[in-house]
């Protein structure tokens, strides 16, 4: 990963993780003078609160399907889905 990467990927989803913030502020002695500016740029859209601290869930295309567990599915699907309707 680069920090073109990081910074496309945060502004993107609105994240950034932990462990790319740890490997962020761990590399900043290796660091381009480009590369430094877009981690201040990372820096200030988290301090102004546009990026969050957090995790990105896996997207519903990529991930391999599951079932759900019936209380999954008892309490949370079907409430919202077609016995609501009833």
């Amino acid at each position: 990963m680069t920090v073109g990467e990081l910074y496309l990927e945060s502004l993107a989803t609105g994240i950034i993780t932990p462990t790319e913030l740890s490997w962020l502020t761990h590399g900043q002695d290796r660091f381009s003078r480009l590369e430094e500016a877009t981690a201040l740029r990372l820096g200030r859209l988290l301090d102004q609160g546009d990026i969050q601290l957090g995790c990105r869930l896996v997207s519903a295309d990529t991930a391999a399907p599951e079932e759900p567990t019936p209380g999954v599915l008892e309490e949370w699907i079907e409430p919202l889905g077609r016995q609501r309707h009833r």
